[in-house]
């Protein structure tokens, strides 16, 4: 990853009243944002994490993180039933997704367990305060044999293309993100990045709470990564 501009980042204390409030106000635009910022890459990035999954039609699933809903309609044209949940009453506002709706904290949510078939979640991983309680409540709601599907950012690792995901993310990003929606924000997801763990360490925190054969995949030549695993039958 690129060297994130920590001092935008709220102290921890702190991280999930900012979170919450930085999603409320740049729920509006939040979609038209993120259509320029990833030059539209973004809609093959959700139809790839859901057709990870590998679940038939009828089956339900949680949107964690849901924002304004793209996945939940990514997930519905698949044939799947999603659950949309996000942190922001701003975004659940805004949402054009397909299904039940609930404003939940990713570190405690209101599902039973073992409740839904599978789980996705789109670059929402660096915005949760703590990331390893809410792998946790990933790993409780997802029924065994279940299916889990992440996606985040990630950095190329080719130097050519680094050196303009630099230029881009990192400067580009939030001029653009300012003169559109709020800069504060658009400075604050960049740097966000230094939130994310490296894929070994996200793949033992998911072993520990409860899920097998991770897979971790980087699209679009490093753009993007992508995290598949299964639900164990115990543990």
């Amino acid at each position: 990853m690129a060297a994130p501009d920590r001092s935008v980042l709220p102290a921890h204390e702190d991280k999930t009243a900012v979170v919450r409030a930085m999603f409320d106000d740049i729920a509006p635009r939040y979609e038209m944002v993120n259509r320029v910022m990833t030059f539209g890459l973004d809609a093959s990035w959700r139809r790839r994490a859901v057709r990870s999954l590998g679940l038939p039609a009828g089956s339900r699933i949680l949107d964690l993180a849901c924002g304004t809903g793209d996945l939940s309609r990514t997930a519905t044209d698949a044939g799947l039933l999603p659950i949309g949940a996000d942190l922001s009453f701003g975004m659940l506002d805004a949402s054009h997704g397909t299904g039940p709706l609930v404003q939940a904290d990713a570190s405690a949510l209101p599902l039973a367990d073992g409740s839904v078939d599978g789980l996705i979640c789109g670059y929402a991983l660096r915005n949760f305060t703590d990331l390893e309680s809410a792998l946790r409540e990933m790993g409780r709601v997802v029924r065994p044999g279940g299916r889990l599907s992440l996606l985040e950012v990630a950095a190329p690792k080719n130097r050519v293309m680094l050196a303009g995901y630099k230029v881009w993310f990192e400067h580009a990003v939030p001029i653009i993100g300012g003169l559109l929606s709020d800069r504060k924000a658009y400075r604050y997801l960049p740097a966000s990045t230094a939130y994310l763990p490296e894929p070994d360490a996200l793949r033992r925190s998911l072993g520990a709470a409860g899920f097998s054969g991770v897979n971790h995949r980087m699209l679009s030549g490093g753009l993007s990564q992508l995290v598949t695993a299964t639900r164990r039958s115990s543990g």
